[in-house]
């Protein structure tokens, strides 16, 4: 990070992230409570986020895809 660059230049609030995430900022608090949500940071009364720590929670979020339905079908048939 350079001196010329602001200090928070590597978090976005509230609302910049439930619009980047299609969500409300209430559905980010519901999240929060639930443990669901990505880490966040206080200062004072705002909320914010951090980049780099929300990269890390939407990879932990991936899940791998599941399989169709006709290749269960087939695994079951030859069972």
């Amino acid at each position: 990070m350079s001196n010329s660059e602001p200090i928070l230049s590597e978090f976005i609030t509230r609302e910049e992230l439930a619009a980047e995430l299609r969500r409300s900022p209430r559905t980010l608090d519901r999240w929060e409570v639930l443990g669901l949500g990505p880490p966040r940071t206080h200062i004072g009364r705002k909320i914010l986020y951090r980049r780099a720590s929300l990269h890390r929670w939407l990879a932990a979020c991936e899940h791998p895809q599941a399989p169709d339905n006709e290749a269960q079908a087939k695994r079951r048939a030859a069972a």
